[in-house]
Protein backbone atom coordinates (compact mmCIF):
# COMPACT_ATOMS: atom_id res chain seq x y z
CA UNK A 1 0.00 0.00 0.00
CA UNK A 2 1.64 3.34 -1.03
CA UNK A 3 1.12 6.36 1.18
CA UNK A 4 -1.54 7.40 -1.94
CA UNK A 5 -3.54 4.61 -0.89
CA UNK A 6 -3.31 5.43 2.65
CA UNK A 7 -4.22 9.19 2.29
CA UNK A 8 -7.34 8.24 0.11
CA UNK A 9 -8.72 5.57 2.45
CA UNK A 10 -8.58 7.93 4.92
CA UNK A 11 -10.62 10.91 2.85
CA UNK A 12 -12.49 7.92 1.62
CA UNK A 13 -13.72 7.03 5.17
CA UNK A 14 -14.48 10.19 6.54
CA UNK A 15 -16.19 11.52 3.96
CA UNK A 16 -18.08 8.49 4.20
CA UNK A 17 -18.80 8.85 7.81
CA UNK A 18 -19.38 12.24 7.16
CA UNK A 19 -22.01 11.64 4.79
CA UNK A 20 -24.23 8.49 6.79
CA UNK A 21 -24.07 10.83 9.80
CA UNK A 22 -25.95 13.92 8.31
CA UNK A 23 -28.18 11.54 6.60
CA UNK A 24 -29.14 9.70 9.33
CA UNK A 25 -28.83 12.73 12.21
CA UNK A 26 -26.67 11.41 13.83
CA UNK A 27 -27.22 7.33 13.78
CA UNK A 28 -30.69 7.15 13.45
CA UNK A 29 -33.44 8.16 11.04
CA UNK A 30 -37.51 6.32 11.23
CA UNK A 31 -36.75 3.39 8.34
CA UNK A 32 -32.72 2.56 9.08
CA UNK A 33 -31.15 2.58 12.23
CA UNK A 34 -27.37 3.13 12.34
CA UNK A 35 -25.41 1.61 15.42
CA UNK A 36 -21.99 3.37 15.44
CA UNK A 37 -19.66 2.84 18.37
CA UNK A 38 -18.92 4.96 20.48
CA UNK A 39 -15.31 6.53 21.82
CA UNK A 40 -15.29 7.35 25.55
CA UNK A 41 -13.06 10.33 26.46
CA UNK A 42 -12.70 12.90 29.18
CA UNK A 43 -14.99 15.79 28.01
CA UNK A 44 -13.95 19.44 27.72
CA UNK A 45 -16.57 21.77 29.50
CA UNK A 46 -17.47 24.01 27.00
CA UNK A 47 -19.71 27.10 28.56
CA UNK A 48 -23.23 28.12 26.58
CA UNK A 49 -26.38 29.16 27.50
CA UNK A 50 -27.64 27.02 30.22
CA UNK A 51 -24.10 25.56 30.55
CA UNK A 52 -22.92 22.17 29.49
CA UNK A 53 -20.24 20.09 27.60
CA UNK A 54 -19.22 19.14 24.20
CA UNK A 55 -17.00 15.74 24.26
CA UNK A 56 -13.30 16.62 22.01
CA UNK A 57 -13.59 13.31 20.48
CA UNK A 58 -16.78 12.49 18.95
CA UNK A 59 -18.05 11.32 15.56
CA UNK A 60 -18.43 14.85 13.82
CA UNK A 61 -14.69 15.63 14.88
CA UNK A 62 -13.14 12.33 14.13
CA UNK A 63 -14.77 12.02 10.22
CA UNK A 64 -13.73 15.80 10.20
CA UNK A 65 -10.00 14.51 10.67
CA UNK A 66 -9.97 11.83 8.92
CA UNK A 67 -11.35 13.83 5.76
CA UNK A 68 -9.19 16.42 5.91
CA UNK A 69 -6.34 14.80 7.14
CA UNK A 70 -6.79 11.77 4.17
CA UNK A 71 -7.59 14.74 1.45
CA UNK A 72 -4.95 17.03 2.23
CA UNK A 73 -2.39 14.17 2.49
CA UNK A 74 -3.78 12.55 -1.21
CA UNK A 75 -3.32 16.20 -2.83
CA UNK A 76 0.06 16.30 -1.29
CA UNK A 77 1.28 12.98 -2.44
CA UNK A 78 0.32 12.99 -5.65
CA UNK A 79 0.88 16.74 -6.79
CA UNK A 80 3.61 17.98 -5.27
CA UNK A 81 7.18 16.28 -4.36
CA UNK A 82 7.01 16.91 -0.94
CA UNK A 83 9.15 14.38 1.63
CA UNK A 84 6.67 11.94 3.18
CA UNK A 85 7.12 13.17 6.25
CA UNK A 86 7.10 16.86 5.79
CA UNK A 87 3.88 15.91 3.98
CA UNK A 88 2.20 13.90 6.62
CA UNK A 89 3.09 16.81 9.02
CA UNK A 90 1.31 19.10 7.02
CA UNK A 91 -1.47 16.10 6.74
CA UNK A 92 -1.87 15.94 10.17
CA UNK A 93 -1.85 19.56 10.67
CA UNK A 94 -4.99 19.81 8.26
CA UNK A 95 -6.70 17.01 9.98
CA UNK A 96 -6.46 18.91 13.38
CA UNK A 97 -7.72 21.90 11.73
CA UNK A 98 -10.54 20.40 10.30
CA UNK A 99 -11.65 18.90 13.27
CA UNK A 100 -11.07 22.20 15.40
CA UNK A 101 -13.46 23.60 13.11
CA UNK A 102 -16.29 21.16 13.69
CA UNK A 103 -15.68 21.23 17.52
CA UNK A 104 -15.92 24.82 17.17
CA UNK A 105 -19.32 24.85 15.19
CA UNK A 106 -20.77 22.17 17.60
CA UNK A 107 -19.66 23.82 21.05
CA UNK A 108 -20.78 27.70 19.77
CA UNK A 109 -23.38 26.92 17.69
CA UNK A 110 -25.29 23.92 17.51
CA UNK A 111 -24.75 23.44 21.85
CA UNK A 112 -26.21 27.08 22.34
CA UNK A 113 -29.27 26.01 21.25
CA UNK A 114 -29.82 23.64 23.50
CA UNK A 115 -30.85 25.40 26.71
CA UNK A 116 -30.77 23.78 29.89
CA UNK A 117 -33.14 25.25 32.96
CA UNK A 118 -31.22 26.40 35.85
CA UNK A 119 -31.87 25.40 39.20
CA UNK A 120 -32.28 29.07 40.01
CA UNK A 121 -33.97 29.77 37.01
CA UNK A 122 -36.93 32.45 38.37
CA UNK A 123 -38.84 31.73 35.11
CA UNK A 124 -39.56 28.24 36.81
CA UNK A 125 -42.67 29.64 38.79
CA UNK A 126 -46.19 29.71 37.41
CA UNK A 127 -44.95 26.81 34.31
CA UNK A 128 -47.79 24.55 33.89
CA UNK A 129 -46.57 21.40 33.35
CA UNK A 130 -47.94 17.31 33.84
CA UNK A 131 -46.39 14.67 36.13
CA UNK A 132 -44.47 11.64 33.84
CA UNK A 133 -43.70 9.91 37.42
CA UNK A 134 -46.30 10.37 40.37
CA UNK A 135 -45.96 12.25 43.53
CA UNK A 136 -46.37 10.02 47.02
CA UNK A 137 -47.35 11.57 49.68
CA UNK A 138 -44.31 13.91 51.33
CA UNK A 139 -42.36 12.10 48.04
CA UNK A 140 -40.61 12.54 44.75
CA UNK A 141 -42.43 12.68 41.53
CA UNK A 142 -41.28 14.12 37.82
CA UNK A 143 -42.93 16.90 36.29
CA UNK A 144 -42.50 17.25 31.80
CA UNK A 145 -42.71 20.86 30.75
CA UNK A 146 -42.28 23.03 27.75
CA UNK A 147 -39.99 25.58 28.20
CA UNK A 148 -38.10 28.05 25.51
CA UNK A 149 -39.65 26.28 23.21
CA UNK A 150 -37.77 22.85 24.31
CA UNK A 151 -39.21 20.11 26.39
CA UNK A 152 -37.41 19.62 29.90
CA UNK A 153 -38.36 17.53 33.26
CA UNK A 154 -37.47 18.05 36.45
CA UNK A 155 -38.31 16.50 39.96
CA UNK A 156 -41.25 17.23 41.35
CA UNK A 157 -43.17 17.28 44.81
CA UNK A 158 -46.55 18.24 46.12
CA UNK A 159 -46.18 21.87 47.44
CA UNK A 160 -48.64 20.69 50.51
CA UNK A 161 -47.03 17.67 50.75
CA UNK A 162 -50.20 15.48 49.10
CA UNK A 163 -50.04 12.43 46.63
CA UNK A 164 -50.66 13.27 43.27
CA UNK A 165 -50.95 10.82 40.29
CA UNK A 166 -49.28 10.30 37.06
CA UNK A 167 -50.83 12.49 34.04
CA UNK A 168 -51.54 15.44 36.51
CA UNK A 169 -51.72 18.69 35.00
CA UNK A 170 -50.01 20.92 37.47
CA UNK A 171 -48.78 24.10 38.15
CA UNK A 172 -44.67 24.98 39.65
CA UNK A 173 -45.27 26.98 42.98
CA UNK A 174 -41.89 27.47 43.83
CA UNK A 175 -38.57 26.47 42.52
CA UNK A 176 -35.87 24.80 44.98
CA UNK A 177 -32.51 23.86 44.81
CA UNK A 178 -33.17 21.49 41.36
CA UNK A 179 -36.99 20.88 42.68
CA UNK A 180 -40.06 22.23 41.31
CA UNK A 181 -42.89 22.52 44.24
CA UNK A 182 -46.65 21.89 41.97
CA UNK A 183 -49.54 22.04 42.68
CA UNK A 184 -53.09 20.45 40.65
CA UNK A 185 -53.79 22.89 37.94
CA UNK A 186 -57.68 22.52 38.89
CA UNK A 187 -57.15 23.01 42.83
CA UNK A 188 -55.48 27.06 41.45
CA UNK A 189 -58.17 27.17 38.82
CA UNK A 190 -61.05 26.81 41.24
CA UNK A 191 -59.79 29.34 43.70
CA UNK A 192 -60.98 32.94 44.29
CA UNK A 193 -59.14 35.67 42.97
CA UNK A 194 -58.15 38.39 45.35
CA UNK A 195 -60.74 40.77 43.46
CA UNK A 196 -63.54 38.10 43.49
CA UNK A 197 -63.12 38.02 46.96
CA UNK A 198 -63.28 41.90 47.68
CA UNK A 199 -66.76 41.45 45.96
Amino acid sequence: MTWADFYLICFLVGFLVSFISVLTGGGHTHHLHVHIPHIHVPHVHVPHVGGGEVPVLNLGTFAAFLTWFGGTGYLLVRLSSLWTFFALGIALASGLFGAAIIFLFLAKVLMRAEQEVEPEDPEMVGILGRLSVSVRQGGTGEIVFTQGGTRHCTAARSDDGTAIPRNTEVVVTRFDKGVAYVRRWEDLAGEPTDDVEKN
